[in-house]
């Protein structure tokens, strides 16, 4: 019997699909390890600390990596402990109130620390972070954590050990301090470079977070570069540029913590939050840092160059607003009140002869703008440097040489 090309495919593939069933099966069960794989694993470039070269396809475990980046990091992550005697504190003293038949004050009247006890009473009254940079116990933090020239700080290591700290030097400028330890073969943290940051790499931040919770560790990404934030806390605000912004969860007490690549680098110093977001947080680069250092081996104190004006970035909305010439550059203005002028008198911009209003154009060639503060070109330099400026005075643009003080 003849059989027609449509009966004779059917016989043929009858017995195969019979797989398909198992086919799908197989499908999906690869589809999902390969998901899971895919997405646990990155395969990246790295550099041999040791030799200096480049080694190809290194597979990292994106979890096992931040485990073992803090298992490496927190011993050397502290926590810096404020205290005070309470008594030399104006309006509070010790002593006890006569709080009358009824308990309680009915004059709520403060406390007078000449009435009560003479004997001090030294309490905790706040905690920051830090983190070990040499093994004979240097540690670095934030300037706001050690800015009360009264207080006693006291270091606690990962360990439980307690030390007594000495304030080697403060940033005069930056939100930076050097703090010491008597200590010998702590474990520390590597530098790492801060020019080399993309948005979106992975970091993790361990801190002192809340000033109760030693070594917290959160993790998120570089959410932005090269931020200018006016930061305010404690005895006063300042702005800081060029900072690192990330999403990485940064809260109270974490400020001095390291902020670390997923390397295990120390590539910023948490600093500071956004009290009106969720999960923005800011740190100060970490070649901020290695420069901060290398002035205090240099001069014993971290010095700073000072030239002495207050000023505004041009954009076009200022060039628009003040009716200029120019879109860029740095505009020397008063702050409206005699404790705030625009030129510092006695200043290095008072001695080159600038004058509120003046526009520097220029610090040694490179143009002042948004990605080049004028803040951020002159802390290249040190005190006594001199430096050409490129000054727009009055419609006519002259070149001027500057020997910058240092700022106190």
């Amino acid at each position: 019997m003849l059989e027609t090309t449509d009966t004779k495919q059917q016989n043929v593939e009858s017995p195969n699909t019979k797989l398909i069933p198992l086919v799908i099966l197989l499908s999906f069960l690869f589809g999902v390890a390969g998901s899971v794989f895919g997405s646990t694993f990155l395969t990246h470039k790295g550099i041999d600390l040791g030799t200096g070269s480049e080694v190809k396809n290194i597979k990292v475990n994106e979890d096992s990596g931040v485990i073992d980046v803090v298992k490496n990091a927190s011993p050397a992550v502290v926590s810096i402990i404020i205290s005070k005697d309470l008594n030399k504190i104006p309006g509070y003293s010790s002593a006890p109130l006569d709080l009358g038949p009824f308990g309680f004050d009915p004059f709520f009247q403060s406390r007078n620390p000449d009435s009560g006890s003479n004997k001090p009473n030294i309490q905790e009254v706040g905690g920051g972070s830090g983190f070990i940079i040499s093994s004979d116990g240097l540690i670095v933090t934030n300037k706001h954590v050690v800015e009360d020239t009264s207080a006693t700080y006291t270091v606690l290591t990962n360990d439980g050990k307690k030390f007594d700290a000495q304030v080697l030097s403060r940033d005069p400028v930056n939100d930076l301090a050097l703090v010491k330890i008597k200590a010998q073969l702590l474990p520390t943290l590597t530098l790492g470079d801060s020019t080399s940051l993309q948005i979106g790499q992975r970091v993790v931040a361990i801190g002192n977070s809340l000033g109760e919770y030693r070594n917290t560790v959160t993790t998120g990404i570089v959410s932005g570069i090269g931020r200018t934030i006016n930061a305010s806390g404690g005895s006063g605000s300042e702005q800081l540029e060029g900072v690192v912004q990330t999403d990485a969860a940064i809260n109270p007490g974490n400020s001095g913590g390291p902020l670390l690549d997923i390397g295990g680098l120390v590539i910023g110093i948490n600093t500071a939050i956004d009290s009106q977001g969720q999960l923005v947080g800011f740190a100060i680069p970490v070649n901020d840092v290695k420069k901060d250092v290398d002035s205090f081996k240099k001069f014993g104190r971290i010095v700073k160059p000072f030239l002495g004006v207050r000023y505004v970035l041009v954009n076009q909305t200022i060039k628009e607003q003040n009716k200029l010439t120019v879109d860029y550059g740095a505009l020397i203005v008063s702050g409206g009140q005699a404790s705030s002028p625009a030129v510092v008198v006695g200043s290095a911009a008072d001695k080159a002869g600038l004058k509120e209003t003046d526009i520097i154009l220029e610090v040694n060639g490179q143009k002042v703008d948004q990605g080049h503060s004028l803040a951020g070109l002159l802390k290249n330099f040190n005190p006594g440097d001199i430096v050409r400026m490129k000054v727009l005075s009055r419609d006519q643009t002259k070149d001027t040489a500057v020997t910058l003080g240092e700022s106190k």
